[in-house]
């Protein structure tokens, strides 16, 4: 897709943006310049959602509009779209944002109702007092998400959803029937028990009995297996399928109470702080920080000092919730509850919902963390710190940075990544399998790498680079000499870079080409930032083709690598989800449902599924 060239009429960058935006589904917010919300998004995918906004052609007058104003934009970063879609609905609830359709709200909570007057029930959407006979299942917290589920188990469970002027008056099937959503009560075409074991299986599911639902339809699933009646076994997959995304958990609603949820990250000289503000048992929305400092601070060390500057002086919900243990809490508390005048709790160790958004906020302070580590103005204060460490008399601008990954030796596979003045540059990314050396001799696969990298430079397939980083000590530094010697290659400077004795960030030693000593720069220095960056880049690279690699020469497909994982708990994953795409769209807690799926599996499946998202 062609990007509009260039920053737009109110300075926001669109390509500078997109470039750090995650993968991961999520919501998105579009500022103006005074920041007011302009609108507010939701989207399986964030980047590809947003980088839709930004082409050079084929948008709607208004959403023309829309982009010329745009000052900036904010992302939440959720587990499900299920959850992007609540969170969604809350904020432009709260913010009613000009660009978004605005519905009327009574404040009421909408239900899913089952009415209760006749042999053939209705299900059907209900907002308002609770005077009809019937059940009432909720409630949920938008009209939109009553709707989803409405669809989704239509097409489960064919129960009639029609109002009861139209099934009493109807003398031939609907179309409703004929795409096969209702079995035709109103004509006579089910009998009264089948109709109302689909009215059983559909109570169950709305009461929670949902794992008992999918249970039955897994064995019935086998059965038609066993039976060859292959047809009928697709359709019971493709139901199991559909409840998998009825049932998914709406992490942003849960409990009641109001309280704030902090996560703090740290890395390479810089740290964010992620806030979630949680008013009745919904998240409104959050905000992100990014606090000062100058030394190798941790991120409990950030999140302790900013809690106090943060809250002393406004008004504070009853508990703040952290993903960082934190020195005094108790002083803490008691300086928080005086200010406030009502009991503070904070509180590092919580379970069940609780715990799911202390996640949330923690993933969204990784997502900030790393968009601000790539941002333009960071990124061109460390390499103009690097020009100066090194003595250089102009900064390197291009950078290449070479990784080795296997398993004792099995599918080698070296990573180059390339950065430059505005941070990597993937479509220069590469990938060399090695083949031909002796398993495990990473001196040969490097020896490879760069053979086979630089020749195809030299050939003008592309920039030669100003400095070339090697994830190593003398040795491997040696080793890329030589080969640039050997193919003539002048005035690319070599850094060797070798994890310090307990391989803890911010001690590695470093080997520059011509250089007889190595030295060791400063935890808080600017410079090694940007070497810990690109040198953790390249190696994310590596280890996700070798795994690649490693899986594709086994013929395995990608639940077979990880631990724990047997045939039994793999056969039951597939047949609980209705296949590998349903298992991974799910979230963790999803996963974690399956019998025999233990909550730190379930993480590892999520993880082996969508570690190579960025």
């Amino acid at each position: 897709m062609a990007l509009a060239p260039g920053i737009d009429a109110s300075g926001f960058d669109a390509a500078e943006f997109l470039k750090s935006v995650t993968s991961h589904p999520g919501v998105y917010r579009m500022l103006n310049a005074k920041s007011e919300i302009l609108y507010v998004g939701k989207a399986r995918n964030l980047k590809k959602r947003l980088t839709s906004y930004f082409r050079a052609s084929g948008l709607t007058v208004k959403t023309r509009a829309l982009v010329r104003q745009i000052h900036a934009v904010e992302v939440t970063v959720t587990h499900t779209e299920s959850e992007a879609l609540i969170l969604e609905n809350n904020l432009i609830k709260q913010y009613k944002p000009r660009y978004n359709i605005l519905l009327r709200d009574d404040k009421s909570y909408p239900y899913i109702y089952l009415s209760a007057h006749d042999d053939f029930p209705r299900l059907g959407f209900y907002r308002g007092a609770k005077r009809a006979k019937g059940r009432y299942f909720g409630p949920y917290p938008s009209a939109a998400a009553v709707r989803e589920s409405l669809n989704l188990l239509q097409k489960v469970f064919p129960v009639r959803q029609c109002e009861d002027g139209f099934y009493r008056n109807r003398s031939r099937p609907c179309l409703q029937h004929q795409i096969k959503r209702c079995t035709a009560p109103c004509v006579g075409l089910v009998s009264k028990e089948r109709y109302q074991e689909d009215v059983r299986h559909a109570v169950m599911f709305l009461e929670g009995k949902n794992q008992q639902v999918i249970d039955e339809l897994v064995q019935r699933m086998e059965r038609a297996a066993h039976a060859l009646a292959f047809e009928e076994a697709a359709r019971y997959r493709d139901q199991i399928a559909s409840l998998r995304r009825v049932q998914e958990r709406q992490y942003v609603s849960g409990e009641g109470g109001d309280l704030d949820v902090l996560a703090a990250a740290a890395r390479a000289g810089l740290s964010c702080v992620e806030v979630f503000f949680v008013r009745g048992g919904r998240v409104l929305g959050n905000k992100t920080f990014y606090p000062a400092h100058s030394d190798d601070t941790s991120a409990s060390e950030v999140l302790g000092a900013f809690i106090p500057q943060y809250y002393l002086g406004k008004d504070i919900p009853d508990a703040l919730l952290i993903n960082q243990p934190l020195e005094n809490v108790s002083v803490l508390q008691e300086a928080l509850s005086a200010h406030a005048k009502h009991r503070v709790s904070v509180a590092y160790s919580v379970r069940g919902e609780r715990a799911r958004w202390v996640k949330l906020a923690a993933g969204n302070a990784e997502h900030a963390l790393a968009r601000q580590l790539s941002s333009k103005a960071n990124m061109r204060a460390r390499y103009e710190a690097l020009q100066e460490t090194l003595g250089l008399d102009t900064a390197p601008l291009r950078l290449e940075c070479f990784d080795i990954s296997h398993t004792l030796g099995e599918a080698t596979v070296a990573s180059c990544v390339v950065f430059d003045g505005e941070g990597p540059v993937k479509t220069d990314y590469r990938r060399f399998n090695i083949e031909g050396i002796t398993p495990g001799d990473d001196y040969a696969a490097m020896h490879q790498a760069l053979t086979r990298r630089y020749t195809r430079l030299k050939e003008g397939e592309g920039r030669l680079p100003d400095m070339l980083l090697i994830d190593g000590g003398k040795g491997q530094v040696g080793e890329a000499r030589a080969v640039l010697e050997e193919l003539q290659v002048t005035d690319v400077l070599i850094l060797g870079v070798a994890k310090g004795a307990a391989r803890r960030p911010g001690a590695e030693t470093l080997f520059l080409s011509g250089e007889n000593r190595p030295f060791i720069l400063p935890s808080d220095s600017p410079a090694l930032h940007l070497i810990q960056q690109i040198r953790d880049e390249a190696h994310r690279f590596a280890i996700t083709g070798h795994r690649q690699r490693r899986a594709k020469a086994r013929g395995r497909s990608p639940l077979e690598r990880i631990a724990g994982l047997g045939p039994k708990r793999r056969r039951s994953l597939l047949t609980q989800f209705g296949g590998l795409q349903e298992v991974a769209r799910a979230g963790v807690e999803d996963l974690a449902r399956v019998p025999g799926i233990s909550l730190d599996l379930a993480q590892r499946i999520y993880d082996a599924l969508h570690g190579d998202q960025r």
